[in-house]
């Protein structure tokens, strides 16, 4: 379920927390984000210690977490955080991604997962549009996820999941990165009924989130395969 941000509805600034443990980058979004009139960096925190203590005196909307903290788990601290705030929307960036990095960011409930490095207008877009209830993948980790899920020549397929034209499309657009609320833009469709499309997709394919959908569909071969429109 989409969930829109308090802060938003009443015209101010949505209020962000970067936790990194590199100074010279926490520095820099801080004051990207400064620059913003919709977006505010209410602290910066460099290890998970910093950062749950940043995070609860603050409460901010938006915590834009790097996977990589030392000796700690980014991934792990963004479970934890959003255990204790229920409406607190992640975004993970991460310097080294596979399909492990994108199961572990969905469990923990984060709204995206962008590659460290991600030009500044796209980091901006992300902390804006993420959406509880959502995972937003990067298109260009994707490749990682459906490769490590691609079948092997010598390995024995099961019989393809039945899927329809407009399923197929849909399952691609998912694996092209672009959320339910943009699939749904795309196909000139109500968000509804794209959620039901992919509600069917995942009991079609024995999958339990839409990453996982994207696995499963990478090994089986379905992403090779044309879509209906």
């Amino acid at each position: 379920m989409c969930v829109h941000v308090p802060a938003a509805r009443r015209g101010e600034p949505l209020r962000v927390v970067v936790v990194d443990d590199h100074r010279t980058f926490s520095d820099l979004v801080r004051l990207a984000l400064d620059h913003e009139p919709d977006l505010a960096c209410v602290a910066t925190a460099r290890d998970a210690a910093e950062a749950r203590a940043r995070v609860l005196e603050t409460r901010p909307d938006v915590v834009l977490m790097d996977v990589d903290l030392g000796p700690e788990d980014g991934l792990r601290l963004t479970e934890e955080l959003r255990v204790q705030i229920p409406s607190l929307r992640v975004v993970v960036l991460t310097a080294h991604c596979d399909a492990s990095v994108m199961r572990r960011t969905a469990a923990a409930g984060a709204c995206a997962l962008l590659p460290k490095g991600e030009p500044l207008p796209d980091l901006l877009r992300a902390l804006r549009h993420a959406r509880l209830g959502e995972l937003y993948v990067h298109p260009g980790l994707l490749p990682a996820l459906v490769a490590e899920g691609s079948p092997s020549r010598h390995h024995h397929q099961a019989p393809l999941p039945a899927l329809t034209p407009r399923e197929t499309h849909v399952l691609q657009l998912l694996a092209d990165g672009r959320s339910v609320t943009e699939i749904a833009r795309l196909l000139g469709i109500s968000v509804h009924t794209c959620r039901g499309y992919v509600k069917t997709l995942l009991a079609k394919l024995g999958a339990h989130s839409q990453l996982e959908a994207v696995a499963v569909a990478g090994r089986l071969g379905i992403l090779d395969a044309p879509a209906g429109r």
